[in-house]
Parts: C-alpha cells; structure tokens; sequence
C-alpha cells in the first residue's frame, strides 16, 4: 500500500528526532500490515536502523511457545523512557564535598563570586579537577535550591543591569571621554583609572566614598570623605598625592571620572600631570571597570545603609578585601598582586 493513500496520518519530523507517540502507533500498525523497516522508515522519515531498535525495544522475548509476539508501541515507550532515565551523565557534585564547604567559606566571609571560586581552586590545584564544577553547574545548583546558599547571598545573580544610550542634556564639567587616547580602551596599558564616588543615604550631611580603580589591574581604592562635594573629592585626591608623591603621575597616568557636580573642579588635578576625562552625562557603563567594583563594594555598604557608620580604616579595609579577590580577566590573579609587580616596575626604573 502507498503511504500517500494510508489512513495513518501523522506530522512531518525532522531526522534525527527521537520518535513520539504517534510515530510509534505508526511503527505498530504497518509492522502488522506487513511492511518492512525500510518501508516503515519512508514512511516516517527516519533512518531504518532506528525502526530495528524500535521494534526489539518493543517487542518481548519469544518463550518458545505459542504464537510470538509482536510489536507494541506502549512497550517501546515505556522501556525507552526507563533508558532515557538512566542516559544523563552521573552527578559529581554534592552538597558536602570539600569544594563546596570550601567554596560556601569563601563566598559568606570573602564575598567572592562562584566563578571567582571555581578559577582560583583550579588554578591553585586546591581540589581534585573532578570535584571542581564548572560556574554553569554551580549556579543551575543554586536555583534548584542544592547549595547551602541562598540568592540574597550572591547580590549580583539578582542585579542585571541594561545599558542606555547616553543623555547629552548635561554639560560636561572638562575635557570628554570622547578626546581620551584609544590606548586607554584597549585596557592594555598601566596607569589609567576610572572614578566615582558611592552614597549610602541620600541626606545632606552624609558622609560618602570616593572610588577610584585601574583598568588595567583592576586595583580599587576607597577613601571615606565628609560628603558629596568637591572639597570631599579634592581631600581624597590630596590623600593620594600624599602616598604616591613623586611617583604620582607616573601611577595615575590618566583618570576617566563621573560628570557629577562634586568632580566640577577635578580638572584641576591636571597640575599633577594626570590626564582628566569626563564620561558623559548618564553613561555610567562608560567607566565599566569602576562600576562593576562598585556593586562588589555594595556588599559591604548597602543602599541606604548609612555611611556616617563606617570608619575611614573600615572603608580602606573593604577595597583591601576586594584587591585580594582573583578575578576571571585576570587569570585568577588578585588585582593586588598585578597592581603591586607594576609598582615595583615604576620604583625600580625611577628610584
């Protein structure tokens, strides 16, 4: 019988699908008219091995009395769902292995990301490659609930942010970013650093936290100032003079900052021989690097958490947390340890 003029109907399939229901019913109801695996194949347009496979998954195994039996589309679907349960790799990851004791230590006292985890053990050798997960598996994990963890623990699964095209309706305090050398986005380059300055409550006479990271290493840097002004910045700026002194220009090459009122006189910096650029109004991703710190330090410093309850050694504290986290980009070096060989680089060729 021609299959253009059967009474099985069914839906077109792509090769290489697993077979449905109703291919099955298909498979059962031509096998007992006669046709063979290759017609039944054309029929359902698939391969003819995959009706043999079928068709022994399907059917019993003969006595040796009686009639022998046939084909059954119900049987063919149950023991392909009992190996379909049995086909999944084999879990290796557990919830009280040593990495994921050690990885929850790390994520609860040190604030460090999963991947942040996951590259530093390797790279360290700390645990047998097996037992190490990759970031992928560690975060399905987290959202199925098999970590001792929960998602208000890792702040930044929760924050997803958007870019936006930038709003040029504010001027511009100095020079723009737009005249910054192109040497400086490549990131390939010591000495150039990004800024901005992060509040806890918006009330006047709050203290607040001048930040200021290098693109390249991604050492960050966090002064407490008296407010959200321009002598706040102006003292943080002083501080820095004071512990880089001659060598200042030579450290912080070039600073890309906030268009923010407190940074209305940072121009003036330049006396130093710092380059001063001025990202546009509302493009914070126009300073990545400094951004992305910042959502680190708000782990430690929560919107709307006061800043006046903070110590200057507490502040300086939390970028030196952060300074010792390994990072992805970085090959799972600390931005310390990057940022202190290039020091010794400055000193030793300028003494």
């Amino acid at each position: 019988m021609d299959k253009n003029h059967s009474i099985i109907k069914i839906e077109e399939r792509k090769r290489g699908q697993h077979l449905r229901a109703e291919e099955r019913g298909a498979i059962q109801q031509l096998k007992k008219m006669g046709f063979s695996n290759r017609k039944i194949a054309r029929a359902i347009n698939c391969s003819p091995s995959t009706i043999g496979y079928e068709l022994r998954r399907g059917t019993p195994e003969y006595s040796g009395r009686g009639r022998k039996p046939g084909y059954s589309a119900k049987r063919g679907a149950a023991v392909y769902r009992e190996n379909r349960s049995r086909c999944h790799r084999p879990k290796t990851v557990f919830r009280d292995s040593a990495f994921i004791r050690w990885m929850v230590k790390k994520v609860r006292k040190q604030n460090w990301s999963f991947d942040e985890c996951v590259g530093r053990a390797r790279s360290e050798h700390c645990f047998p490659a097996k037992e190490i997960p990759c970031t992928k598996t560690l975060y399905h994990m987290l959202w199925k609930g098999e970590l001792p963890l929960t998602l208000f623990e890792l702040p930044e699964v929760l924050n997803r942010h958007s870019r936006r095209r930038p709003r040029l309706s504010k001027r511009i305090n100095g020079k723009s970013i737009d005249r910054r050398a192109p040497e400086v986005a490549d990131r390939n380059t010591f000495g150039h650093w990004e800024s901005d300055t992060v509040l806890g409550r918006k009330r006047s006479g709050e203290a607040a936290v001048f930040t200021i990271v290098e693109r390249l290493t991604g050492y960050y840097l966090s002064i407490r100032i008296d407010g959200k002004t321009t002598t706040g910045v102006a003292s943080a700026m002083e501080q820095l003079k004071e512990q880089y002194g001659e060598k200042f220009s030579q450290v912080f090459r070039s600073i890309t900052t906030d268009n923010g009122s407190e940074f209305a006189a940072f121009s003036a910096f330049e006396e130093l021989g710092t380059a001063i650029y001025f990202a546009h109004p509302y493009s914070a991703w126009e300073r990545p690097v400094n951004e992305r710190t910042n959502r680190i330090l708000r782990k430690y410093i929560p919107k709307g958490c006061s800043i006046n309850g903070f110590t200057a050694e507490q502040i300086l504290m939390f970028a030196d947390e952060i300074n010792a986290t390994p990072r992805k980009r970085l090959g799972y070096q600390t931005p310390e340890e990057l940022f202190d060989a290039h020091l010794d680089r400055i000193y030793i060729s300028n003494p």
